[in-house]
């Protein structure tokens, strides 16, 4: 690809993050550019973040709805899954499913509350009072 081809078009990214393109320059000699994305790059980033809205959504709705507790709520909103939650918080994965449970929430202590909300990085507050 040459210098002046090197794709321009904005994403979600934009102002975040820029990739490198190994360009070739008026010379024919290669080196290196910087693009803010392409248009397949775009799509694909787009549907990823709509994939991630769904899931946040379903989430907030099964939490309104009693199935399931907060925490896998914030799970969802902070891009985690269970294996890097557990790291956070040094709670094993099996425990974390069981504190998935509304009636198993409702009775953790304010010190594990806490150690999920700095893994979440947001107040013990918000975690006990979010209900979708």
């Amino acid at each position: 690809m040459k210098k002046e081809d090197v794709p321009q078009d904005p994403s979600a990214l934009v102002g975040v993050t820029r990739d490198v393109c190994y360009v070739k320059d008026k010379d024919g000699k290669y080196t290196t550019d910087l693009s803010i994305g392409w248009d397949v790059k775009k799509q694909a980033l787009d549907n990823a973040w709509d994939d991630i809205k769904e899931r946040v959504a379903e989430a907030a709705t099964q939490v309104k709805n009693g199935e399931i507790s907060p925490i896998f709520y914030f799970m969802e909103v902070k891009l985690m899954d269970i294996t890097l939650l557990s790291g956070y918080t040094g709670f094993w994965k099996w425990t974390i499913k069981r504190h998935f449970k509304p009636s198993v929430f409702k009775n953790l202590s304010d010190t594990k509350l806490a150690t999920y909300a700095k893994a979440f990085d947001i107040s013990v507050e918000e975690l006990k009072n979010f209900h979708g």
